[in-house]
């Protein structure tokens, strides 16, 4: 079965924790020069020093996880893939201030306010629809003053429903209709990256 399919079947979590049980650094994030360069980027894109309380949906197996936590008060990470969260929670478990669970976003947004959401290569696996719920509940859940960071690869993959561009796309609208501020755009030859703010 290819990946769009098992995904429209609606076995997204089945199909992620199989890619976590073959290998659990599927994407390379440990050895990957992208994966290294872009989340040096990331981590330098968020504007303040340090956050009172983080949430970063689709942690994976929290290897950016573990660099937000040396940044903030509290951190909120989820996957719904539960191989996923039980490797991130390995690898959490020194940092007593960081929460790992099983929920999967849009439909189990939780209902904290955050001073910093980030959303880190997850939009392309949910369709228009639910893309669109998701900027909308990233955008409404920001304090004043706080910081929503999202960042896509550019390139097409099988198993995206939606194009990273496409995903910037309808994030770029919601901010602009919530009245968040663009503070930072870098458009790299292999992601996009941008971060607004919410007026303190």
């Amino acid at each position: 079965m290819k990946a769009t399919e098992a995904l429209a079947g609606g076995g997204d979590a089945g199909y992620f924790d199989e890619k976590f049980a073959a290998d659990e650094d599927p994407w390379h994030y440990e050895n990957s020069w992208y994966e290294k360069r872009k989340r040096a980027l990331l981590l330098a894109s968020l504007p303040d020093r340090h956050y009172r309380n983080v949430f970063e949906p689709g942690c994976a197996n929290g290897a950016l996880s573990a660099e937000l936590a040396m940044r903030c008060s509290r951190l909120l990470c989820s996957d719904f893939s539960p191989r996923a969260v039980a490797l991130a929670r390995a690898r959490l478990a020194n940092f007593p201030h960081v929460q790992v669970q099983v929920s999967a976003v849009p439909e189990a947004w939780p209902t904290e306010q955050y001073d910093a959401v980030v959303i880190s290569e997850i939009g392309y696996y949910l369709d228009a629809g639910r893309c669109a719920e998701l900027a909308h509940l990233a955008c409404s859940s920001l304090e004043p003053g706080g910081a929503l960071l999202c960042c896509h690869w550019r390139r097409i993959s099988d198993d995206f429903r939606t194009a990273g561009a496409a995903v910037h796309g309808i994030f770029t609208q919601t901010a602009k209709e919530k009245a968040l501020r663009e503070v930072t755009l870098i458009r790299d030859d292999e992601f996009l990256l941008q971060v607004w703010r919410r007026q303190a």
